[in-house]
Order: C-alpha cells, then structure tokens, then sequence
C-alpha cells in the first residue's frame, strides 16, 4: 500500500510583519546596548572618583575625605617638594625597581628560552612550580626571608632589596615570557642555525626582535608591581634615607595622628609619573604586533 505525503506548506509573512518583527529585534538589541554601556560607564566613574579626589585634594589648602571644590593652591606640592619627602624616595624606588625589573627581565628572557623550545620530562612539573609560585602570596614567605637576610647581612641592603624583588617577580616573569616565545615559529631559528648562528645569536637576533611587544608587556608588569610594592621594602630597609616613595608615602597617614590629605595627593600624583611615563614611552611599540612578516627569507 503506498503511502502518498501531502505537499508541506510555507507560510510567508507580510513585508508590514517582516518589518515588525526586525523592529521589535532591533528595540532589543538597542536596549541591550543602552544596559551594557550604561553599567561600563557605571564602573568607569566608580574608578574615576578617587582620581578626580586625588586631582582635586592636591590643590585644596584644606583637603579633607570629602570631595569638595577646592580654591586652588600650590602649597601642597611646595610642602613635598623637598630631597627628605620627596626626591630622595623617588630616587630610591627607581633605582630598585629599574633594576629589579630589568634583572628579571633578562632572567625570564634566559629561563623561557628553553622552556618554550626544549621538551624534556621536567619541563612541565617545572612550570607547574612556576605556575604555583605566582599565586604565592609575599607576605607568606617574609619571615624566613627577613631571617635569611639577617643571617647573611642582607638586611637593610638595597642591593639586597633589589634582587629579592627581582627573584619575587621572575615566576610571572617567566610564565608571561613563555607564552610569548612560543608564537615565533621554529622555522625561523632552523634557518638561522643552518646559516651558522648559535643559540645565543638564535635568541638575541631571531627570538627577542620578533617578541619585543611579550618583552615590553613584561617589563611594564613587572615595574608596576615593583614600584607598588610597600611590604618588601617596609621590611627588608630600615635606614629612613633608603626607603622608596610606595614607603614614604606612609608617613603622610601617621603625621601628628592626622592625615595630610592635601599633600598624600600631590605626592601620590608625583609617585604615578614614573609608571605613566614607562608606559607612554613604552606602549607604542605594542600596536604593530609580533613582526613576523619581514622575517620570512624571499
């Protein structure tokens, strides 16, 4: 017995419903639109208040915690504006900082190099512990710190402060470093080495040239969390005249059981130059990307 279907039929709206029903779907994502740019806009004012209070309490003779129109002075960056409070510190902190960074940067640079291109049975246990280590807090491992340092006559070193920040910051360093490496292709060193380069040559003339956006990146990271850094300092310094500006800044909140809103501003404005200026100097040479095309042999 033969089983005949009866034809299916397609019903076709009305250009006047098609036309209703993109103008409801249309409403929607409007709407959607509006609440997502609404609440960005809600968290970026959330970020913008304490800089517009910290812009504003700068120039208030009388600054306080409220947000208040200020009459605008300089006295407040006249009264910080000196070696003790403000020059000395700065100094301090760039010059640890600046060279923790770039001691760890070219730790991470060395450390990553064959992690991203040699396989052997320890590299991944390897990075676990890398990986484990950038989740470690610093405060858990500062009383053994503070006691090696005093057993080896490390304790109010600078130097000393400065290698302990640049071994602190190089599992990060080297976990980002990592995955940076791994976008420039094999082939590239291949040609290199059978055109007579050792690895050294590899790495400093092939690898870091197409890479130095993932360097760049690195480097920022690495100086903001070194320049932000208030516990290592505090702990490992204890000469007034060696302590960096993320140290001196406390002396602001303790003055006379008072704090000094006026000039904890203008010196917070004055210690976020450095990493304004690192990164405005710096991010310009992230927009190209990884270079990868002139690299490639015609």
């Amino acid at each position: 017995m033969a089983v005949t279907s009866s034809p299916r039929t397609v019903r076709v709206r009305p250009a006047a419903e098609r036309q209703a029903v993109r103008g409801r779907s249309g409403r929607r994502v409007a709407t959607g639109r509006v609440v997502v740019n609404g609440s960005l806009l809600l968290f970026s004012a959330l970020y913008l208040v304490p800089l517009v209070w910290m812009l504003l309490a700068s120039v208030n003779a009388h600054g306080s915690f409220k947000l208040t129109v200020p009459s605008p002075t300089g006295a407040n960056f006249r009264q910080i504006l000196n070696t003790d409070t403000t020059y000395r510190p700065m100094l301090n902190g760039l010059l640890m900082c600046g060279g923790g960074t770039l001691l760890c940067v070219v730790c991470s640079v060395l450390a990553a190099y064959p992690l991203s291109r040699f396989r052997s049975r320890l590299r991944r246990p390897f990075l676990y512990t890398i990986l484990f280590s950038t989740g470690l807090p610093i405060t858990a491992v500062m009383i053994p710190v503070y006691s090696m340092f005093v057993q080896v006559n490390l304790i109010d070193s600078m130097p000393g402060t400065t290698l302990f920040l640049a071994a602190a910051a190089l599992p990060f360093g080297i976990w980002l470093m990592k995955n940076f490496m791994d976008g420039v292709p094999l082939v590239l060193e291949e040609a290199a080495r059978i055109d007579g380069a050792n690895a050294m040559q590899v790495l400093w003339r092939i690898v870091l040239p197409l890479m130095w956006p993932g360097v760049i990146v690195v480097t920022i990271f690495t100086f903001i969390g070194m320049w932000g850094n208030f516990f290592v300092p505090f702990i490992l310094l204890l000469s007034p005249e060696k302590l960096p500006a993320s140290v001196s800044v406390f002396t602001f909140l303790s003055a006379h059981d008072q704090t000094q809103y006026g000039q904890l501003s203008a010196f917070s404005i004055i210690y976020s130059i450095p990493v304004v200026m690192l990164y405005l100097v710096l991010a310009r040479r992230l927009g190209g990307g990884f270079a990868l095309g002139g690299a490639l042999k015609g």
